[in-house]
């Protein structure tokens, strides 16, 4: 089953973009690290229920610009038009290879799967596998699949009590997305590994 990995906020500054939220939910917030090759880098605050936000921001344009990542292109284009705010939920899953022989079968779209790594302020390296599901005019929840450590922190401290149990996006045909995601419906709400995702006109999160 699918579940909840993290919820991407971009931020023209992610370290302030973070802070206000701690402050306004009384959560803690840390240092994420960049990501060099796409000239990235992001704050975050990781939650009880195994998720995370992660706000997202650009350090080097003209690396940013050249990236072939949809995330990185998508966090472009809305910074360049002003727009900051959720633009992208991340979906975890542990059979990567096995979702992208279900979207050849079906004849689905997609790019990737995209390796990606961060360096942690302590030195330490994660890495990981992203596949973005494509569909005409819609922004698709993209896929992440860890390697041999997933993006927990050292400190058990910097993990809120508060968990994001709910969670909606914008999706258009529901049953494409099934058959893309392998989840099922009852009503507009779908029941992930972490939690619940509900079919709205955009993408929203509640903390409880």
């Amino acid at each position: 089953m699918l579940a909840i990995d993290h919820i991407v906020i971009a931020a023209k500054d992610p370290e302030q973009a973070a802070k206000d939220f701690g402050q306004k939910h009384g959560a803690t917030v840390t240092e994420g690290g960049q990501h060099a090759n796409w000239g990235t880098y992001n704050n975050l605050a990781y939650f009880r229920n195994d998720c995370y936000i992660e706000w997202l921001g650009i350090f080097d344009e003209a690396n940013a610009a050249r990236s072939d990542n949809p995330l990185i292109h998508l966090l472009f284009r809305k910074l360049a038009e002003g727009q900051e705010g959720p633009i992208q939920l991340a979906l975890r899953t542990g059979q990567m290879d096995e979702v992208v022989a279900n979207l050849d079968k079906r004849s689905a779209p997609y790019t990737g799967p995209i390796p990606g790594s961060r360096e942690r302020p302590d030195g330490s390296l994660f890495q990981w596998r992203m596949l973005f599901p494509q569909a005409k005019g819609e922004v698709l929840p993209f896929l992440i699949e860890w390697g041999e450590t997933k993006n927990t922190p050292h400190d058990p401290k910097l993990i809120n009590d508060q968990a994001i149990n709910s969670l909606s996006a914008r999706i258009q045909d529901p049953d494409m997305f099934s058959s893309i995601y392998q989840v099922d419906f009852s009503g507009r709400t779908a029941r992930l590994e972490n939690a619940e995702l509900t079919l709205a006109d955009e993408l929203r999160f509640s903390i409880e």
